[in-house]
């Protein structure tokens, strides 16, 4: 009877100290993705514009044709090139996308929406803010970490402010100017569904952007980024 009273009080602690050590690991977990979603703002700070009707600018066809070309060869280069910017394009999402695309054959609207022209991010503060095509102030609000956004690995803001619409959230992926050239993110006021991506309000929208700053550089990176994450075997 004493021995099994030992092995019960053994067995006891080691499921302490392994629940110990797995809160441990949580929280060391979300203290790391915090900092990394402070550092995220940091790298974003800056103003932006979508990202789209930039670079598939008709000046840019010879660029995308050669990269194409480098991955898929001279033949196919134009039908690639096609391909890739229809799927980036698209003009409708939300319900009525969802209603569009029920037999398949989905692309994404990658624009900004609710009159957002240029976005701008303070990471010193916290602050993002959007304007409108006349450079008015649609909002600017200070935001702050919630959580990882599962699907595609988006960091979550929420805004500080009460009552703060279809800017009340942001997913924000991990890409900087420095890193990718552009940005990816999504923003609205309900959380379970900027979640999901084929269906819902934001279904097949995710918002892209490029620094108002860019130079040919960064417009030469980011075409050869897509074209070989899209193309490659």
């Amino acid at each position: 009877m004493k021995q099994k009273k030992i092995v019960n009080l053994f067995l006891a602690l080691v499921l302490t100290l392994s629940m110990l050590f797995a809160c441990a690991s949580a929280t060391a977990q979300v203290t790391e993705d915090t900092a990394a979603a402070e550092q995220l703002l940091m790298d974003l700070t800056g103003s932006y514009q979508e990202l789209w009707p930039v670079i598939l600018d008709s000046q840019y066809d010879p660029l995308w044709l050669d990269d194409c070309a480098a991955l898929v060869g001279e033949e196919n280069a134009q039908a690639a090139y096609e391909k890739l910017s229809s799927m980036v394009t698209g003009t409708i999402y939300g319900e009525e996308a969802v209603q569009a695309y029920a037999n398949g054959g989905g692309v994404y609207d990658c624009s900004f929406t609710e009159g957002l022209v240029t976005l701008e991010f303070d990471g010193e503060t916290s602050v993002i803010k959007g304007y409108d095509a006349e450079g008015n102030e649609l909002f600017s609000h200070t935001y702050h970490y919630v959580g990882m956004e599962e699907v595609r690995g988006l960091y979550v803001y929420e805004s500080d402010d009460v009552d703060s619409g279809e800017f009340t959230y942001f997913c924000i992926a991990p890409d900087t100017s420095a890193t990718t050239y552009h940005i990816e993110f999504r923003y609205g006021s309900d959380l379970d569904a900027l979640g999901q991506y084929d269906a819902g309000n934001y279904a097949y929208w995710l918002a892209a952007g490029i620094s108002t700053d860019y130079d040919q550089a960064m417009i030469e990176n980011c075409i050869e980024l897509f074209c070989t994450e899209n193309l490659s075997e």
